[in-house]
């Protein structure tokens, strides 16, 4: 029977070993789980209780960072738009610079290249905006110390419950040593073994209160500055900051479109270019007066002033005539005249005053 006795002794000890090795093994990945009563039954609560919170804060670091990570692809899109726009931009200035002759085309690839310069500074405010707004507070919050140090005292505790329940497990042994032979040795081996769960327990309960404390503290403000982010993503940047962004690119392209439409306009209005005409025809000139006045942009223009007579040679189908008056000769717009006689162009021998 006295053997018996020792050989199941012999392989409590060695559980006990595998135990406590097992617990060393897994004590650095975090909070363990555990239904064991060790203390009383405001230790179990308190152990439920930082076992939930240590869960909570993991799960908001795990959202915060699939906050982070839709953000930073906010902005990695962003810088996208704004190396694509920037080189845009460089072609069409190229461009403007090396087809002068081109002018309408050119000018209006230079106009739009120094516009979308404004539109990718817009972009990169609105990326700096996001990384401010966002990104920023979310890395200090994930990085930062009170969730690591909390998390750090949880993980203490989790450890030295653990230990605990190993000691609870010891003076067990020692408590059956000793009814089975209870000798001064096994006596002050239970004494020690009592006193060291005893002082386990004093360390828990205060360990415990601290942990417990830190943690609520550090999921309180980590749900706080998520939510604040959030809204900040939804209401701020995806909505007032990109509208802002929006309407300012549109008024930028808007003054461009004005600018070029105008300049095509003006283009498309100015004077023809006279054919050489080697017809030995006679052409059909009239006499025309000034009814409003002209001031002539160009030499290949003629200035009016009302009242003026002036002999029409070409009427062009873009709405300018060309003629003569005061023995000066150049285009004019026909709706400034008003016919006043027919002329054959053999009559024609003064200058019209």
């Amino acid at each position: 029977m006295d053997a018996l006795r020792k050989q199941a002794s012999k392989l409590r000890e060695q559980v006990a070993k595998q135990q406590q090795a097992v617990i060393k093994q897994f004590s650095g990945t975090g909070y363990e789980s555990s239904d064991v009563m060790v203390i009383d039954e405001v230790e179990m609560q308190r152990h439920q209780q930082l076992e939930k919170l240590y869960r909570s804060t993991r799960a908001g670091k795990d959202f915060q960072k699939e906050v982070l990570r839709a953000a930073e692809a906010f902005t990695a899109i962003g810088y996208k738009h704004i190396e694509a726009g920037t080189k845009l931009s460089e072609d069409c200035s190229r461009y403007g610079a090396e087809n002068t002759n081109d002018k309408i085309l050119a000018k209006g690839a230079s106009i739009y290249g120094d516009a979308r310069k404004h539109v990718e500074k817009e972009q990169e405010d609105f990326n700096k905006l996001l990384s401010s707004q966002i990104l920023d507070p979310l890395r200090a919050m994930i990085a930062g110390a009170p969730l690591e140090d909390a998390r750090h005292l949880a993980q203490r505790y989790s450890r030295m419950r653990q230990e605990a329940e190993t000691q609870a497990v010891e003076v067990s042994r020692r408590q059956a040593r000793v009814r089975e032979l209870p000798n001064p040795e096994n006596v002050a081996k239970l004494q020690a073994a009592e006193a060291k769960m005893k002082e386990l327990k004093a360390n828990m309960a205060v360990l415990g209160i601290e942990a417990s404390a830190a943690l609520a503290a550090v999921e309180a403000q980590q749900q706080r500055l998520t939510f604040q982010r959030l809204v900040a993503l939804l209401s701020f940047v995806k909505v007032e900051g990109e509208k802002t962004y929006h309407l300012r690119v549109a008024a930028i392209l808007g003054e461009v479109e004005a600018e070029m439409v105008s300049e095509k306009q003006r283009k498309e209005s100015a004077p023809p270019v006279i054919p050489q005409e080697n017809s030995s025809e006679k052409t059909m000139y009239f006499l025309a007066e000034a009814t409003h006045s002209f001031s002539a942009a160009s030499e290949k223009e003629l200035s009016l002033s009302v009242g003026d007579y002036v002999v029409v040679r070409k009427v062009s189908p873009s709405g300018w005539s060309e003629g003569e008056c005061k023995g000066k000769g150049g285009w004019f717009p026909s709706g400034y005249v008003e016919k006043r006689q027919r002329l054959p162009a053999s009559d024609l021998s003064a200058e019209v005053y």
